[in-house]
């Protein structure tokens, strides 16, 4: 794992403080934990479809030097309910306070994972779906333009374990993986990110999401302005939506990965605001 300077981990805070008040201090964003009245939340990071928790391994290290406990989950992309049932129970595991983060498809997980559970202080939406009740990703990624998934996606058919048919995959065409999903990281990192990319179930993709969270729960939106998977306005519309604390940077959509100190920021805004 790399070592994150100081130096950095400072700059977090700060841009954290910034996006929340303008006027908070470094020292206001850490604190002492016995002095404001308990421990750090836990942080639960979510992937979405095409990539793996180890999108966040900066944030994830940022996050730790700052105190944080973390829980980055292997999100089994198989169909919104049931992957967020499987995250849901993970957050039935943590007794304390939880702020909740999902990128992509991830989003669709939290949205619904978060549901039914008190210690979910704040929902982070990191270049993510946060869609309302009956939508899916799929739909709201074409519901305005500037989406190329579409054209990008490769079906993969593979039997289903009992015998009933087949299943379908959907992946992103290795040679046009950069330009869609990671176009600020470098080739050499794509290359190997498309090699090692996790297919999200086309079922799932277009399956239907329940009941959203961000409706009782306070929630924060990094919007990354290059994004072409899903496409910046559709994010805007789901940020006002959900009456989200927003914040735009100049990136693609694996913000978390090509902007870890920004999407850190966002998640120790919403933890200042909420604690």
């Amino acid at each position: 794992m790399r070592v994150i300077p100081l130096r950095r981990l400072l700059t977090v805070l700060a841009v954290a403080a910034l996006f929340l008040t303008g006027a908070v201090s470094v020292q206001a964003q850490t604190g002492q934990t016995a002095a404001r009245g308990g421990p750090k939340p836990t942080v639960v990071l979510v992937h979405g479809a095409f990539a793996d928790a180890s999108g966040f391994n900066d944030v994830i290290a940022l996050l730790q030097k700052a105190g944080f406990p973390v829980i980055a989950p292997a999100n089994e992309l198989r169909d919104a309910a049931g992957d967020a049932a499987y995250i849901s129970s993970i957050l039935d595991t943590i007794p304390g306070p939880v702020i909740l983060a999902g990128h992509s498809y991830g989003g669709i997980v939290i949205t619904n994972a978060a549901r039914g559970h008190a210690n979910v202080k704040a929902l982070v939406y990191l270049g993510a779906f946060a869609p309302d009740q009956g939508e899916s990703a799929l739909q709201l990624a074409g519901r305005f333009p500037g989406s190329e998934l579409g054209t990008a996606l490769i079906q993969r058919h593979y039997p289903l374990p009992d015998g009933s048919g087949d299943g379908i995959d959907g992946y992103i065409d290795p040679a046009k993986f950069r330009a869609v999903f990671a176009a600020d990281l470098p080739e050499s990192t794509t290359r190997l990110m498309a090699a090692t990319q996790r297919p999200g179930s086309v079922g799932g993709l277009a399956g239907p999401s329940g009941a959203p969270a961000w409706k009782t729960i306070p929630s924060w939106y990094l919007i990354p302005t290059r994004d072409k998977v899903i496409p910046p306005a559709a994010q805007r519309f789901m940020a006002q939506r959900a009456r989200s604390k927003v914040r735009e940077i100049h990136s693609s959509h694996v913000v978390m990965t090509s902007h870890p100190v920004a999407a850190t920021a966002t998640i120790l805004a919403a933890y200042t605001a909420t604690r």
